[in-house]
């Protein structure tokens, strides 16, 4: 369970930055999502969900 917190507090701290660092930027980032299709932002998320995974495969042996 702590490392769980752990991670979710990660993951909030990256999360946070572009807000952070340049809300305009982030803003503008948002704003450029609603031009692509959800076929193609489902295909994105599922691509960052894999990668995620190889990663705390790779890491955690």
């Amino acid at each position: 369970m702590d490392l769980l917190i752990l991670v979710l507090g990660f993951v909030l701290v990256v999360e946070g930055l572009p807000w952070f660092l340049s809300p305009r930027g982030a803003k503008r980032a948002l704003t450029q999502l609603f031009a692509f299709e959800e076929r193609v932002l489902r295909g994105l998320g599922l691509a960052l969900m894999l990668a995620g995974l190889v990663l705390v495969y790779l890491v955690r042996g």
